[in-house]
């Protein structure tokens, strides 16, 4: 029988890496789109057995091709996100319009499924241009195709990832860390490899539910979060609380940068707690538990930011022998 051929877009962020691990492992097929096959392309081949992975280079918004890749596949993934607007990369145009290209295609072609990863917290964030963003994708999609699954992570992390990371880079860096609304916002993160055993789930049919809020086994405020990464980086560092007006400020300068380390938009998204809206169910009601508890997965790579590195004496391998 002819493996199923999976259709991957934002294959080469954390999420999409992970996931194509475990879908050629179990034997699926997976296409992989990227924009630039030269700088991703070395990163994603090591990600999956000779066989199993097809890379595409495309721009997410070359219909034909996009219709010809959705007609050889079984399943579309979305998993495309921004976390700031640069240039062509604006919010409405990767959080709305191609998911809505994408979910219209698959309708069309009338594919087994479509996955869409989205975000936790958003419904009442309608201040954030991220936020409403993403919400009007999901809409779309919903309007679009009724066999759509929506997953809705609170923060996912992992050693690749782009949360725990950089903040243990500026906990290293800088004798003072700001903390907005006083640290108080809440999530529920989610390691990267728990959300992949539930994409998986989706896409062996186990997960009908049109929309799953997607979360961890702990709900952490920021300050919480700060302090369990400081702990495994041990370091100590003043947290500084900031007016929201001196905060926003900060911001409009970071934003000059290349990679700004905040935006005006993600401090108004931090306003909204990250955590279970009542609205849908989450994976624990459906019997996915994601039981990766937060401080013991930062151990095992926060050493790279320790005083002595992987030989520093809190190194993880030797805590626990």
């Amino acid at each position: 029988m002819k493996p199923k051929e999976i259709l991957v877009f934002g294959a080469s962020g954390q999420i999409g890496r992970h996931l194509i691990r475990k879908l050629s492992k179990n034997n699926y097929k997976v296409v992989a789109v990227t924009r630039n096959i030269h700088q991703k392309g070395y990163i994603l081949k090591t990600q999956a057995n000779p066989g199993y992975l097809e890379l595409v280079e495309l721009n997410y918004f070359n219909l034909e091709k996009i219709k010809s890749l959705i007609e050889e596949c079984s399943i579309c993934i979305n998993l495309v996100g921004i976390l700031f607007e640069k240039k062509e990369n604006l919010f409405k145009k990767i959080h709305t319009d191609l998911p809505d290209l994408l979910s219209q295609i698959s309708a069309q072609k009338n594919i087994e499924k479509f996955i869409h990863v989205s975000s936790l917290g958003i419904e009442s964030a309608l201040n954030s241009k991220y936020a409403t963003s993403k919400l009007e994708g999901e809409n779309k999609i919903k309007k679009n195709f009724s066999r759509a699954v929506i997953l809705k992570p609170s923060i996912v992390y992992s050693v690749d990832d782009n949360f725990t990371t950089n903040f243990m880079t500026l906990l290293n860096r800088l004798p003072v860390m700001p903390l907005y609304y006083e640290g108080k916002t809440k999530f529920a993160p989610i390691h990267v490899s728990d959300l992949v055993e539930i994409i998986f789930n989706a896409v062996q049919g186990k997960i009908t539910e049109q929309t799953l809020e997607c979360i961890g086994p702990e709900i952490l405020s920021f300050k919480e979060i700060i302090f369990k990464l400081l702990k495994a980086i041990d370091k100590k560092r003043l947290l500084l609380p900031l007016p929201l007006t001196i905060a926003k400020i900060m911001a409009k300068f970071f934003e000059i940068m290349p990679n700004p380390l905040v935006t005006v938009d993600q401090i108004n998204l931090l306003k909204h707690d990250n955590i279970p809206s009542q609205k849908y169910k989450t994976n624990f009601d459906l019997g996915y538990k994601a039981n990766k508890i937060f401080d013991q997965e930062i151990i095992k790579y926060s050493y790279n930011w320790r005083a002595g590195g992987q030989y520093s004496k809190n190194n993880f391998s030797k805590t626990n022998k």
